[in-house]
């Protein structure tokens, strides 16, 4: 089963940017900012604070990957 892309933009530290993600990764990206308690533009721009060579893309699915393997090993 195949996702369509969808395309946002954003506003990341006053520069606009898109983000182009499969549907499945804006769904867990939403999900986890609101475990976090805090906005998806907040989640997105703490994880590009934080990255080092990935695009933004593949950075964000990295931190969703991320996410599910902590959640997966602390639930066991």
């Amino acid at each position: 089963m195949s996702e369509g892309i969808a395309k946002r933009s954003i506003t990341i530290r006053g520069h606009r940017t898109s983000i182009s993600l499969e549907d499945g990764f804006w769904h867990e990206l939403r999900a986890i900012a609101a475990e976090r308690r805090m906005t998806l533009t907040a989640l997105i721009t703490a994880i590009d604070e934080q990255r080092r060579h990935a695009n933004l893309s593949s950075a964000l699915r990295l931190a969703v990957l991320e996410h599910l393997r902590t959640r997966t090993a602390a639930t066991g």
